[in-house]
């Protein structure tokens, strides 16, 4: 099986776990593509729920599908939020923000019960770090919030969009994709990149991640609880 073909394995396995009644928050990617496809599928089989996106694009998936949708303005708690992520370690710490909507992503993640994470089997690792960070800066004193983040062992780059521009993301602001190499602490590397002053949010992942679901090459699903 091919990448998107075990993503979209993932991806129907994770929406099993949707209810009648329930907030459902949506990831960005094209993992959780599958997942808002599949939604939308059950959706018109009947399933009444109501969504809240991690960005603009899946924002619009969302609507073009015809699942019901909901400001996050409107709401207390999220019931059920299903994402991608590029990297899974052993303790199911994350680096997510491959596709820049990791600020959000954080966001209803936090305000989730329950965080699903989907994935192909080649996102597990060991130990974070071969996938750079994504860490999500303002654009004010870049060359400032650069050298601090060299000062932490990265090695900043900062993301081009397709035309060769600066990559925005939906917040306004630019990602700095950085190589710390394997990341042993990711708990105190987080916290430490909070503590830059121009650094929004990073794609550390830490703790918040209630179950994955990995699709294998041979079509198998192994699911990783807390």
């Amino acid at each position: 099986m091919n990448a998107e073909e075990l993503k979209k394995i993932a991806a129907e396995k994770a929406v099993e776990w949707i209810e009648d009644g329930m907030t459902v928050g949506l990831g960005t990617g094209s993992t959780a593509y599958w997942a808002i496809r599949r939604i939308a599928e059950r959706v018109k089989e009947g399933l009444s729920i109501r969504a809240a996106a991690s960005s603009m694009r899946s924002e619009e998936l969302a609507r073009e599908w015809g699942i019901p949708f909901v400001s996050l303005d409107e709401i207390d708690r999220i019931d059920l939020t299903i994402d991608g992520a590029d990297e899974v370690d052993e303790r199911l710490h994350l680096i997510k923000g491959g596709g820049g909507a990791l600020l959000r992503e954080k966001v209803l993640a936090a305000a989730s019960d329950r965080f699903i994470v989907i994935v192909d089997e080649s996102k597990l690792v060991p130990t974070l770090g071969t996938f750079p960070l994504p860490v999500e800066i303002v654009p004010f004193a870049e060359r400032l919030t650069l050298n601090r983040l060299r000062e932490l062992g990265g090695d900043p780059v900062i993301r081009l969009a397709p035309d060769g521009q600066r990559y925005v993301t939906d917040n306004g602001n630019w990602i700095a994709d950085c190589r710390f190499g394997k990341i042993e602490d990711p708990a105190s590397l987080n916290v430490r990149l909070n503590q830059i002053p121009a650094v929004v949010e990073n794609g550390l992942f830490v703790g918040m991640t209630s179950s994955v679901v990995a699709a294998r090459k041979d079509g198998s699903i192994e699911v990783r609880s807390r």
